[in-house]
């Protein structure tokens, strides 16, 4: 009987370690990606305002700066993009687009991947038309953890 008590003690034992191993690694994966859309989130709205507002004056220098939030494909595709036609643009019709975040979302989140809602005004001012224009945008904003920080990857409007 004493054996019996001993082996059954040993099995309860063993689940509940089981049962504390899952609570913990689940806990951990939570506290993971609640970090994640905190982190990415605000990472998000910093990052889309600096690609996407710009002074004609300051673009040469602002626009590749702001580059550096980005990563993979996206960012080559973004330095093309504004050195053959944003920047040429910009200093043409002395564009200044100024750009400001109204509200964020995470749409889906990993520990290493946040997929964000934005949705942010920019106001515009060119030669033509010095008066300012803003202008309302929501866009999908794809974040990756590289190298301990949060980078596009990609970023469509909706």
């Amino acid at each position: 009987m004493k054996g019996l008590l001993f082996a059954l003690s040993g099995i309860v034992l063993v689940a509940l370690l089981i049962v504390g191993g899952i609570a913990l690694s689940t806990y951990i994966d939570n506290r993971q990606i609640a970090d994640a859309r905190t982190s990415a989130v605000d990472s998000a709205s910093e990052k889309v305002v600096a690609m996407l507002g710009y002074d004609y004056e300051t673009a040469e220098s602002s626009l590749p700066t702001a580059a550096e939030g980005l990563t993979g494909d996206f960012r080559e595709e973004y330095l093309k993009l504004i050195q053959d036609s944003i920047i040429p643009g910009a200093k043409e019709k002395q564009l200044t687009v100024k750009v400001s975040v109204q509200g964020a979302a995470v749409i889906s989140a990993t520990p290493d991947t946040v997929d964000v809602l934005i949705f942010l005004n920019q106001v515009t001012t060119n030669i033509d038309n010095p008066q300012a224009v803003t202008t309302g945008s929501r866009l999908r904003v794809s974040m990756q953890h590289v190298d301990g920080e949060w980078l596009i990857s990609q970023l469509a409007p909706i």
